[in-house]
């Protein structure tokens, strides 16, 4: 069975009541809405239940038919506010059971068919008025005059249509705002305020079996730029709780910078998380306490010093950003990896030596004889050169404020250690780069 329903000048009113009953809803503007309404006479009874259930839920004067097919549905609903329906306001309902679609839809007027205005006039030049004139034509003779177009205007006259419903499909969106009566100067006051939206937001979410990986809370401040902060999680969750403590420590890490007027927030939905526990493991950290630690260690050590290292597509040593945990590495950074991979697997068994890099670079003052270094001089490492190789020039981003211009040597000092030295070209500078193990 399906139902339609037809709330003049209110739409929204009619598919919000139609969101009640079926998550399958057409929508027929400008006043019309149908929707799916098989399996549930488990819930409301027959049809006649059905429809005075929907009369209830709607609250206004409407036009409510239940037919087996969703093109009777409507033609049945449409019909009713044209008659009047017995109803101030042109309400009414509207049941048609199996097998009484031609007898029901036999009285109403030809123009509730969707046809073009040339079949409209011939339709009319004929003489026929209602859909029981269309429907006592011959088949042959209709499909002769009209072609495929009358055959189809036949079926519908006679309630025989069959079709699936075109499913309304709009965005989904996960957001809620809030604009208190007076500024927001405390971040303990703006608390209440994040909590209230968490739960509306995370409401709606379970509402749709869904969860959240990224939160986006907008701040209107006064007389001062918007203040935007930005959660991303590593796996989809749902825990108002986890976070607000998130968004609390986002905020008193880097707090707006006037009285907050009005909260938006706003969750990306995607699929929830499903796992399998072993039975023979230790059940791992949940990943909400995971993700709140890793929140206050970024509140403690600043943004972007906390995740996993990413190596840059460059050629400048000791070049990486830090990742979020869970977050997708660039192509870029992906192709460093892979190289790098492949070069250790043709190296083989090879022996190599270790970079152990100081971080940062320490500072030393470099005796040169002949542009070669004979002797380190530095407040951890001294001693004299025995052996060095070099200079390797290194260069780049010269058009960038970050540019590098440098020569690298490798030396060994008289103690039997091997350093790397670097010598900065513009500057003249000299500093140790790490130890080789």
């Amino acid at each position: 069975m399906y139902a339609c329903l037809v709330v003049p000048g209110n739409l929204e009113l009619g598919i919000e009541c139609a969101r009640g009953f079926s998550p399958h809803i057409e929508e027929d503007r400008p006043d019309a809405v149908l929707f799916d309404a098989r399996g549930l006479e488990t819930l409301f009874g027959p049809p006649g239940a059905l429809a005075g259930e929907i009369a209830r839920r709607i609250g206004v004067s409407a036009s409510i038919a239940v037919a087996p097919n969703p093109d009777a549905a409507t033609f049945a609903a449409r019909g009713i506010g044209m008659r009047g329906g017995g109803m101030r306001g042109g309400g009414g309902v509207t049941v048609i059971l199996p097998g009484e679609e031609a007898a029901a839809l036999a009285p109403l007027p030809l123009n509730l068919l969707p046809c073009p205005p040339q079949t409209a006039e011939l339709l009319h030049l004929w003489g026929l008025r209602t859909f029981a004139d269309l429907a006592a034509l011959p088949a042959a003779g209709v499909a002769a005059r009209l072609g495929d177009e009358g055959i189809r205007l036949r079926r519908l006259a006679r309630g025989e249509s069959n079709r699936q419903l075109r499913p309304l499909e709009e965005p989904l969106l996960f957001e809620a705002a809030c604009e208190p009566d007076s500024p927001v100067e405390l971040l303990e006051a703006l608390s209440f305020v994040l909590s209230r939206l968490l739960h509306d937001v995370c409401g709606q979410l379970a509402g749709r079996a869904l969860s959240t990986n990224q939160l986006t809370l907008r701040l209107t401040l006064e007389r001062a730029p918007e203040h935007v902060a930005q959660l991303r999680l590593p796996v989809p969750m749902l825990d108002a709780a986890v976070f607000l403590k998130m968004l609390q420590l986002e905020l008193s890490g880097r707090p707006p910078a006037a009285a907050v007027l009005r909260a938006w927030l706003r969750a990306e939905p995607v699929k929830p998380r499903r796992l399998q526990h072993s039975l023979f493991q230790p059940p791992s950290p949940e990943p909400e306490k995971l993700e709140v630690t890793v929140a206050r260690v970024r509140h403690l050590v600043g943004e972007g010093r906390v995740g996993s290292p990413e190596l840059m597509d460059t050629h400048r040593p000791d070049s990486f950003v830090m990742r979020q945990f869970g977050e997708k590495h660039s192509a870029a950074g992906a192709a460093v990896a892979v190289a790098l991979q492949e070069t250790a697997a043709a190296d083989g068994a090879a022996a190599r030596l270790c970079l152990r890099r100081f971080r940062p670079a320490r500072y030393a003052q470099v005796l040169v004889v002949n542009q070669q270094p004979v002797r380190v001089s530095s407040p951890t490492v001294n001693g004299r050169v025995v052996v060095a190789k070099g200079p390797w020039r290194t260069s780049g981003d010269w058009w960038q404020s970050s540019a590098w211009n440098r020569d690298e040597w490798d030396v060994a000092l008289e103690s039997g250690v091997l350093y790397r030295l670097f010598r900065e070209i513009g500057s003249g500078r000299w500093f140790i780069e790490g130890s080789y193990d």
